[in-house]
């Protein structure tokens, strides 16, 4: 799959005027479709917008989620000009923003709403077994043999990454105890308690070389995002976050995939189109959120991005290059880690929120330009990235 090209002329056209979020919770106490409005009520509130101002919906979801219909028709959506509803789970979380930047630079839509909402913890719980019943495509070759968690899934690719490029599992801890201390800063994330080495040395396995402390934790929220053109967004209440690039690539199926080299990942080929999309390189970026669902996509993840060789992530994670402080401050917000695991969304708020300088005590100073990434096709088929500006 291609990248999407915003193009010369739709460069930076679109903006993130607005955000919301609802509690980050393991029993949100509401159906998705209350989560999602509730987001999405905080985000036009946050933009000084109201919800008679939207004319287009976009989310992305698997399993437990919230029509886009009847988001629109609770939200009281007038003259719905625009919908998408994107099935797949954090390999597609850039898609609904990619469409919404579109519908607002053509002209299809004014202002579009685009979200995520789930119970992964109370509701449908996507780190299970019995969520993956069919056996059909890809499931067939390890459902047979109960291969069938994300964290047994992902430990296979773990295992061969950590071998060829040389990673311990000191390495993935400093991951996970970065972005603990990120989170510790964050009074949204749920997963504040700071953390050594030794607790993540001492947390106990899920699928070796998997710790518990390298896995996110299932969450109930919704994450929303109001996009307009930027034009627009300029007469409104916050600074605008453009929309500079969006990129889409391919992954590696876990079995049936003919990739040479699983454990190169599916954003290392789409990486190059993205910068050359957005104009820029990788040196211009000021912050990375960095799509987490598990320690070894972070490393993976620096690499593939052209922030340092094959084999050479775990010395910047030594050197506290991505830690606050550092020149590349990475998952700022405590990432699926620490903050919660909204499916990637809630890394482009997130970016969103360190561009127009919201952050507090966790904020980088200065920040500019950011990336923020999907899945990075690592066990799938799909993956993107998003490079977002603060409006000049």
């Amino acid at each position: 799959m291609g990248q999407i090209d915003v193009g010369d002329a739709q460069r930076d056209a679109a903006a993130i005027a607005g955000v919301g979020h609802t509690e980050y919770s393991r029993n949100s106490g509401a159906t998705t479709l209350t989560l999602a409005v509730r987001a999405i009520q905080a985000a036009l509130a946050d933009a000084g917008l109201s919800q008679h101002d939207v004319d287009g919906v976009a989310c992305h979801r698997v399993g437990d989620s919230a029509d886009p219909a009847l988001v629109a028709q609770t939200l009281g959506v007038r003259d719905l000009r625009f919908a998408r509803d994107v099935f797949g789970g954090g390999s597609s979380c850039i898609a609904p923003l990619d469409a919404a930047a579109t519908a607002v630079t053509t002209g299809r839509a004014r202002c579009v709403v685009v979200w995520r909402a789930l119970n992964a913890r109370s509701g449908v719980r996507m780190a299970g077994a019995a969520t993956n019943p069919a056996l059909s495509g890809d499931a067939q070759y390890w459902l047979p043999y109960d291969h069938a968690s994300a964290p047994q899934q992902f430990a296979m690719f773990a295992r061969m990454y950590m071998h060829e490029c040389h990673l311990r599992a000191e390495d993935l801890g400093r991951v996970a105890i970065a972005q603990r201390a990120n989170a510790v800063r964050n009074p949204r994330a749920m997963m504040r308690r700071p953390m050594t080495m030794d607790d993540y040395l001492g947390s106990r396995w899920i699928a070796e070389p998997l710790r518990l402390l390298d896995c996110c934790p299932e969450t109930d929220a919704a994450v929303a995002l109001v996009v307009t053109s930027t034009a627009r967004a300029r007469d409104l209440r916050r600074t605008p976050v453009t929309i500079t690039a969006t990129a889409f690539g391919g992954g590696n199926q876990l079995a049936s995939n003919h990739h040479p080299d699983p454990t190169v990942s599916g954003a290392a080929a789409m990486a190059p189109r993205l910068y050359a999309a957005a104009g820029l390189g990788p040196d211009e970026i000021d912050l990375a959120e960095l799509y987490d669902a598990f320690t070894p996509l972070v490393p993976l993840q620096l690499e593939a991005y052209r922030f340092c060789e094959r084999g050479e992530a775990a010395h910047m994670i030594r050197d506290g290059v991505t830690r606050l402080g550092g020149s590349l401050p990475v998952n700022t917000h405590g990432g699926h880690l620490s903050e919660g695991y909204v499916h990637g969304l809630n890394h482009v708020a997130e970016a969103v929120l360190q561009l127009r300088r919201d952050c507090g005590e966790r904020q980088v100073p200065g920040a500019e330009v950011a990336l923020s990434t999907a899945q990075p096709g690592v066990n799938s088929g799909l993956t993107g990235a998003v490079i977002l500006k603060r409006a000049a």
